[in-house]
């Protein structure tokens, strides 16, 4: 049988060991409280034999928890005793600690109490209070007076309570080896001086410390209570609904022995790790006597004799406890290491992410010159070589693609001129012979005057010249978002240039929109003054329109031939209107193909002209202009921008502060646990 147990150890996870040697602790503390009731308990104290074992395993938790380790996030296994208002918490932890705490009326325990158990051999008990980043020495006489002084300064003087904890050490021959959390009590009418939501901060100060997975419930219960009622049990039950981790203590026995039995073993209401029934202190009686009477009362009572041993009296419970306490400590550990792990491997990589804190000019050149290479490389990657691998999921920072998209819309715009309606079809050659007749003078016949042609090219040109100005509006507008949201993410660690850098950007941009409205408007009163092109295309186009102009003039001059004529790029043409110029429209028809001919070398030329003007103005900004513009707001005759970046932003050096504290608390605790964790768990 011992080969088998052997075998299945040896295929188990460490997991599957842990909880094993968990059940098997369990199933020893029957034997032994069997054992512990054949000792004579009266005169003994009540410090476990366990403790050698557990205070290893407690002083490392009790490290981490004085090294405020919780605030990282990481939960600390912990006893939290609760109870409603006047239940007798305050009497249980008396009769662990065998010290006096604060009495009288309403809630004595105003913040929460963390009272850490320790026992010494030495006899003269040594007592001390922690808050507020200080330690104050008390002793036996005066704790409940110190305490209550500690407590007004934490919570204030009147009844209202606080979150933030006092600690309590006590360290005495003959004491349970614990760290026990004790809360305020439960109340839900508050009396005079108390908040009128008392009863919800209390609550919301309880649920904070029970609902960890990592926290026992420790429920004190009064024995003349209906324990369903109770608002402790309501609120350990909301958080542990199996009761796995809470355990009852149930005190004044003594006052209410009828149905004590009966309650404890029901357990209508989910304890898991079951009940302690105890006798509480009466009056002067020494913590000696109050065992003593504790003892007699459930050996002898007439009721209550008959509960089992197991499930009676303080050393039972203090018993409890201390092995709850390792079984919980020992199950928390790994998790405990490898949570302080994680969190400081991302503290680490968080700090190291922070930019360099600046301490001269010269580090602070070079840095600024590399913030603007990198800048410089990604632009160039996206404005010019059409690279998005920075921006992969940002269609708007897909550079080339989009401007290639708006000079797309831009082309078609300008072409979409050069259309023909229906309604131009019904009035062909009309402006054509207008223009022809207002241009007439004294000279030869059949000669083509150049004003006509200036005429009617110069409407055109005025028909699109608003199009090119909107497109180097939007385009550079465009340019703007891009330079801006480029600068600003590489300089992002360093706040003190960002202002800079976006007026430098903007100036810039607002620099070359110019610079382009003064191109367009250039290329505009050119193509306005000038007919002008080497094309061959022109002369193609003009010749293979002309072909149709015998055709026309044939329906034009025969009235029985049929009014619509086909002719390329206009389609059907009625052509009844002409017939009343025929001395004008062969002149109109050639004047209308030269246009048409040259006005498709002019939209070319706009197209073309205008790619070239933005790629090169683009690589311009990049290579050169952005450059030289942001260096001279920065570091010019008014610019201070260097001397900014010495001083590092208030968030920055928080974050940089917080992120340094919390690395060094985690590498404190990581110290504090790596020994404790070279123990094996047989040992406890």
């Amino acid at each position: 049988m011992g080969s088998l147990i052997l075998a299945k150890e040896e295929i188990m996870s460490p997991k599957a060991k842990i909880d094993t040697a968990i059940m098997m602790n369990v199933l020893k503390i029957s034997e032994e409280h069997r054992k512990y009731e054949e000792q004579s308990v009266h005169d003994a104290p009540i410090v476990s034999s366990y403790n050698d074992k557990i205070r290893p395993l407690l002083d490392t938790v009790d490290k981490l928890r004085h090294l405020k380790i919780m605030q990282e996030g990481i939960q600390l296994p912990t006893i939290v005793v609760v109870g409603d208002q006047s239940s007798g918490k305050s009497s249980v932890l008396e009769s662990l600690a065998g010290i006096s705490l604060p009495r009288g009326q309403g809630i004595c325990t105003r913040v929460p109490l963390i009272m850490r158990l320790q026992n010494n051999p030495n006899p003269d008990p040594e007592l001390f209070l922690e808050f507020n980043e200080k330690i104050v020495a008390t002793d036996e006489d005066k704790i409940a007076d110190d305490i209550s002084v500690a407590t007004e300064e934490i919570a204030g003087k009147g009844k209202g309570i606080s979150g933030n904890p006092l600690t309590l050490i006590v360290k005495k021959k003959g004491v349970p080896d614990l760290t026990m959390v004790d809360l305020p009590g439960i109340t839900r009418v508050p009396v005079r001086g108390q908040p009128e939501d008392i009863y919800e901060q209390i609550s919301k100060i309880i649920m904070e410390f029970i609902t960890p997975e990592e926290s026992i419930i420790l429920n004190v219960l009064s024995a003349n209570v209906d324990f369903s009622t109770c608002e402790s049990i309501r609120m350990s039950q909301r958080v542990d609904k199996t009761g796995q981790r809470t355990l009852a203590v149930v005190t004044k026995a003594d006052k209410s022995p009828e149905g004590l039995l009966e309650k404890v073993t029901a357990d209508d209401v989910n304890i898991g790790l079951g009940y302690v029934c105890v006798r509480n202190r009466i009056g002067d009686e020494s913590y000696e006597e109050a065992r003593a009477e504790e003892a007699n009362l459930f050996d002898n009572h007439p009721l209550l004799s008959k509960i089992n041993k197991s499930m009676v009296g303080i050393p039972v419970l203090a018993e409890k406890l201390v092995k709850i306490q390792a079984t919980i400590i020992r199950r928390c550990l790994p998790e405990i290491v490898r949570k302080i792990n994680d969190k400081l491997s991302v503290n680490v990589q968080e700090l190291n992410k922070l930019p360099k804190h600046l301490n001269s000019l010269a580090e602070a050149m070079t840095t600024f010159l590399q913030i603007l290479g990198s800048a410089k490389e990604s632009l160039r990657k996206i404005l010019v070589q059409g690279e998005f691998d920075e921006y992969p999921d940002a269609e708007d920072m897909h550079c080339t693609a989009r401007l290639r998209v708006n000079f797309d819309k831009y082309s078609d715009e300008l072409h979409s001129d050069n259309v023909v309606d229906d309604d131009s079809n019904r009035n062909f050659l009309l402006d054509e012979i207008k223009v022809l007749e207002e241009t007439k003078s004294i000279g030869l016949p059949n000669f083509l005057p150049k004003a006509v042609f200036l005429t009617l090219l110069q409407r055109k040109v005025k028909g699109i010249s608003a199009i090119p100005l909107d497109f180097v509006e939007k385009t550079w507008n465009y340019m703007e978002d891009v330079l801006v949201s480029v600068l600003l993410r590489h300089c992002e660690n360093y706040p003190q240039l960002i202002s800079s850098t976006r007026r430098a950007a903007k100036n810039l941009i607002a620099k070359k929109k110019q610079q382009s409205i003064n191109w367009v408007n250039d290329v505009v009163e050119m193509e306005n003054l000038t007919d002008y092109t080497c094309h061959p295309e022109y002369s193609t186009t003009w010749n293979k329109l002309m072909a149709y102009q015998a055709t026309l003039m044939d329906r034009i001059n025969d009235p029985y031939l049929s009014n619509v004529v086909c002719i390329e790029r206009f389609g059907d043409i009625n052509i009844a209107h002409l017939r009343g110029f025929k001395g004008l429209v062969k002149e109109a028809y050639d004047v209308k193909m030269r246009i048409t001919a040259y006005w498709d070398i002019v939209l070319r030329r706009m197209v073309d002209n205008m790619a070239l003007h933005l790629l090169f103005s683009i690589k311009n900004l990049v290579n050169k202009q952005m450059e030289r513009e942001i260096i001279e707001e920065l570091v010019g005759p008014q610019g201070t921008g260097l001397e900014r970046m010495l001083e590092e932003s208030p968030s920055f050096a928080e974050k940089r502060n917080k992120l340094k504290k919390s690395i060094k608390l985690l590498k404190e605790s990581k110290d504090v646990v790596a020994n404790i964790m070279d123990i094996s768990f047989e040992d406890y």
